[in-house]
């Protein structure tokens, strides 16, 4: 592959074989070094190939290998020629963050940290396969697949004002249930309100930086404040919903020729691609309502712990992004208007100011971005640019982004004791087993100030607060 330096962290793959578009990475020189020995920019290429992909194909620099597409990839397709793959989304579809603010600042909870972090612990379910105590019936998870956090405001998991700070209102449309298997809705009936495995994790944070104090109050944030950041998706549901498209897909007659079996696609026109843009639909709307109730179970365990009621507690949603999903969005490019379908797979939406999508009180500001890092490092509070919606159609980065892979940080934390040593830097964490924490040590992620550096230098986000761990909850 041919890679061309077009600005300071802007690199172009030149469009070699079959590549319809060249590709873009963003990324600095040191993390170029690291990427070009890393199988997910060969992805990026291979994504380039797709039918319709338009103007380019994107990696932010949190890029890392994944299925189909690269994590931190992004790729738009034209509605009339082009294709939706599900590879482009993930199996986690709608994994995402959101960030709840509150009126405590790190004195409140100075001496009594450890306690909270296990009210909240056995609060908030977690883990592989793990289960809450809300169980519903056939007809009210199919009222969930539809309806998105509209259904948890009437079944009061939700204040009136959240859907307002969730990306598209926490309900997509075009969830058709008839399109999801019984197989999902089966994994899915017990899951809504889990924190699940792996990289997901319910942080309680200090904001120890403001970049832009204005800007910052604007969003609720000030230094020193004490916030929580949850980070899941749709759990079993949604990676069913993948896994039952890419049979689907892959037994279509007028399979697609393309250098990577894992990009499997079918056209946006054809049965195939409508049943898993349905189908996606409802797994996102799921995956929003997963973090709400997450989001309930945190405010009911703060009521609980602090004996005061969440609302004076100020435990207010500044934000909640969506990091694996496709979208119909609309975008201006070259002076011209088109409806384009944004494959976002490890990427974070970052409107600029002006979209009509972003709630009246953002609109003037720009989208909020949240980009985690590990649990002993910084995440960030960054807002969307005009740039960006020139650029990437809108996008940026979604996290710190893995460096080794989970056997690999396994193998580096052999004889370590990973919550003392989270400790011993001011983290005080919980999780249901050893394997996780060894497979979330710090060192397994890439420097997210580094990629926080690239965003704003690129002009994709701007910076407006940094914060740090100080409790984590792990699977």
């Amino acid at each position: 592959m041919r890679i061309t330096r077009l600005e300071r962290s802007v690199w172009e793959l030149e469009p070699e074989g079959d590549m319809r578009v060249p590709g873009r990475l963003y990324a600095s020189e040191d993390m170029l070094e690291q990427i070009q020995h890393d199988p997910a920019l060969r992805q990026l290429s291979n994504v380039a190939h797709l039918p319709g992909v338009f103007l380019r194909c994107m990696a932010m620099p949190d890029i890392h290998y994944g299925y189909g597409f690269p994590i931190g990839g992004v790729a738009a397709t034209t509605m009339d020629e082009g294709v939706i793959s599900p590879g482009g989304v993930g199996y986690d579809i709608n994994c995402g963050v959101r960030m709840i603010r509150t009126c405590l600042k790190a004195q409140d909870i100075q001496g009594i940290l450890p306690r909270l972090m296990d009210f909240l612990f056995f609060s908030v379910p977690s883990g592989i396969g793990s289960k809450g105590d809300i169980r519903l019936d056939r007809n009210q998870l199919l009222k969930v697949l539809e309806e998105g956090i509209d259904w948890a405001v009437k079944e009061g998991y939700a204040w009136d004002e959240d859907p307002i700070f969730t990306e598209d209102m926490g309900r997509m449309e075009g969830a058709d249930t008839a399109t999801v298997s019984e197989r999902a809705l089966d994994r899915g009936r017990e899951q809504l309100g889990t924190l699940g495995s792996g990289n997901h994790f319910l942080e309680i944070q200090r904001v120890d930086n403001v970049f832009d104090a204005k800007t910052a109050e604007c969003l609720g944030i000030e230094l020193d404040q004490i916030v929580l950041m949850i980070h899941s998706g749709s759990r079993g549901f949604g990676y069913q919903v993948c896994d039952d498209a890419l049979k689907s897909m892959r037994s279509r007659k007028e399979v697609l020729k393309l250098p990577d079996k894992q990009l499997c696609c079918a056209p946006h026109g054809s049965n195939e691609g409508k049943r898993y843009w349905s189908s996606m639909a409802c797994a996102a709307n799921y995956g929003w309502v997963n973090r709400q109730i997450l989001t309930y179970r945190v405010r009911k365990a703060f009521e609980e712990f602090f004996k005061e009621p969440s609302h004076a507690l100020g435990l207010y949603l500044v934000y909640d992004v969506a990091h694996n999903i496709a979208k119909r969005e609309t975008h201006i490019v070259q002076g011209q208007s088109y409806t384009l379908c944004v494959h976002r797979k490890g990427a974070t939406r970052a409107f600029g100011p002006g979209r009509q999508e972003l709630p009246d009180a953002y609109r003037p500001l720009g989208q909020p971005v949240l980009i985690p890092g590990s649990m002993g490092s910084a995440s960030y509070l960054l807002l969307g640019t005009m740039l960006a919606m020139e650029e990437t159609f809108g996008s940026t980065a979604h996290g710190a982004g893995r460096r080794l892979s989970r056997k690999a940080a396994m193998d580096a934390c052999r004889g370590r004791s990973i919550p003392k040593e989270m400790q011993s830097l001011g983290v005080f964490v919980r999780a249901q087993g050893k394997q996780t924490l060894a497979e979330e040590i710090p060192e397994a992620y890439k420097d997210v100030d580094g990629i926080v550096d690239v965003l704003e230098q690129c002009g994709l986000s701007r910076r407006i607060a940094r914060m740090m761990p100080l409790g984590c909850v792990k699977g």
